[in-house]
């Protein structure tokens, strides 16, 4: 299984950006996809997750409003389009995907930087 974000980069405050995950060799069924993110000297946070059967993405606090994920199921693809980011939200985004079997998944992250 590989998980593969894109899409990151250094916008100003107020900016947007849209991330990427691309998904390979994922052939059973997901319960879960998602992003989070880790900010320097702070812990990996979730930021939007898809459950499965569930009809409503799950956001953070922070992100509602601002933050929308998308998915296309058939490509095991997911997007996060984030709009007016705040320098503190400066951090390394990571998608994940778990299998019903709890195992997880990682990329290796994409770099979103916010100046101010």
């Amino acid at each position: 299984v590989h998980l593969e974000e894109s899409g990151g980069g250094a916008v100003h405050a107020g900016g947007s950006l849209r991330l990427s995950c691309a998904t390979s060799g994922i052939t059973f069924r997901l319960i879960a996809m998602g992003w989070y993110r880790e900010a320097p000297g702070k812990a990996r946070e979730p930021v939007a997750i898809y459950t499965d059967g569930v009809e409503f993405m799950d956001y953070a606090d922070s992100a509602k409003g601002r933050f929308t994920m998308s998915r296309d199921p058939a490509k095991n693809t997911i997007f996060l389009q984030m709009n007016s980011l705040k320098p503190e939200e400066t951090a390394v985004y990571y998608c994940s995907a778990r299998g019903y079997d709890g195992v997880g998944y990682w990329g290796k992250g994409t770099l979103v930087t916010v100046s101010s």
